[in-house]
């Protein structure tokens, strides 16, 4: 396959995927703008910052699969690929300790002020009567919002640090996941409402949604201790700006951020942040997961992709239905000849019946097969009699309509 890097990944990357016969190229100044022009041909586009706007997609002539070096698929217009057959997959959970490790990191230096510490250090001046006024993090609370894998990742520190862990209950949660809730000690509040109202410290690891956007407004922050901590490694726009500054003057939040609604989009720039550069803010450059390990990680989960693809499977996808379609499902037991399930398809194409899903399992020996195929419409019996009795066709069942 040909594929295309739009962006700088690990340098072991390139290697590993021509080494499984793929011709690979690489051009990390590609931006929204150019990328249409640079897909010609490209069956596999991977990124990491760069946007990929419906155009593009539209643009591409071969594209097959789009993978977002990361978890977050924000940057990708996922429905775009959806409507032109692209997959979007992720590489989610390689980075998490990364950003767990900023997380605390953050944490530390506004507890500590570690930055003021080292500013005044370096003007030459030295006030350790006043920078050794701290709380301390022994004891308290950090409400963690999002329990996926960085947010696990940062309750595990958390509580390595004597720190009170609590989060919010969620319903049908993976018993995994739950067992690590447990392991940890994490208690479950009821709402987001309670969690701020409780937390000392509150840690945003929320992914990039319609449903999240704004998450963090007015209410929420409103609700917060006097003078609590609020940490934000996630995205820029589940926090509404205005308003956490807002809440940084009148309930004196102290605040570490990572990520921000109008940050550039571009590795280095000019700009200038009325919240990123507040005395009360400490800040970094949206590095949560750019560590070596972090990125020689998720780089090894883009090979993984690419390998499995090629393959016939597709992992991590993100933009297929995952809930069945249609109106009947057919179980068409047949022998594992060429042409079966052509001629079965032909008959649904007769009955004017749309087929939305389908999937052909091969049981061992190789002998027989299972297709299930889920159809917009109605299988009558005279249809079901009808490709029960085609060649190599064992038996047909129904579920559904009919």
């Amino acid at each position: 396959m040909q594929l295309l890097l739009a962006d700088a990944l690990d340098p072991t990357t390139v290697e590993a995927l021509e080494a499984l016969g793929h011709s690979v190229g690489a051009d990390p100044s590609l931006n929204p703008d150019t990328l249409a022009g640079a897909l010609a041909g490209v069956d596999v586009l991977v990124v990491r910052s760069t946007k990929v706007p419906a155009g593009a997609i539209e643009a591409a002539d071969r594209l097959q699969l789009i993978i977002r070096a990361g978890a977050g698929t924000n940057t990708i217009d996922v429905q775009a690929a959806a409507d032109n057959g692209v997959y979007v997959a992720n590489v989610p959970g390689r980075n998490a300790v990364a950003v767990a490790e900023l997380t605390l990191g953050l944490l530390l230096a506004i507890d500590r002020r570690i930055v003021d510490n080292v500013t005044d250090l370096r003007a030459g001046q030295w006030n350790k009567k006043a920078y050794s006024q701290a709380g301390g993090l022994l004891g308290r609370t950090i409400g963690v919002v999002g329990l996926g894998s960085i947010g696990l990742a940062v309750a595990e520190r958390a509580v390595a640090f004597g720190l009170k862990v609590t989060s919010v209950r969620r319903p049908n949660r993976d018993p995994a996941i739950e067992q690590r809730i447990r392991s940890l000690g994490i208690r479950l509040v009821d709402s987001l409402e309670e969690l701020v109202e409780t937390a000392d410290i509150v840690s945003l690891h929320i992914p990039a949604a319609a449903e999240t956007k704004g998450l963090f407004g007015a209410d929420l922050l409103g609700r917060m201790k006097q003078g609590a901590i609020f940490i934000n490694t996630a995205r820029g726009d589940v926090v509404d700006a205005a308003a956490l500054g807002d809440a940084i003057e009148k309930r004196g939040l102290r605040v570490g951020l990572d990520v921000y609604p109008d940050e550039p989009s571009g590795g280095a720039a000019e700009w200038t942040s009325e919240l990123a550069s507040h005395p009360s803010v400490v800040g970094t450059h949206h590095i949560g997961a750019s560590t070596d390990q972090a990125q020689a990680a998720i780089a090894a989960g883009v090979v993984e992709i690419i390998e499995a693809y090629g393959q016939g499977e597709i992992l991590n996808c993100v933009n297929l239905e995952e809930r069945p379609l249609g109106t009947c499902t057919l179980h068409v037991r047949h022998y594992d000849r060429v042409g079966v399930l052509a001629s079965v398809l032909a008959e649904l194409r007769g009955h004017d019946l749309n087929v939305k899903q389908m999937e052909n399992r091969v049981f061992e020996g190789s002998n027989a097969a299972v297709a299930i195929i889920h159809v917009a419409g109605t299988v009558d019996d005279e249809l079901l009699d009808i490709i029960s009795g085609l060649e190599n066709v064992i038996h047909a069942t129904r579920v559904g309509a009919n």
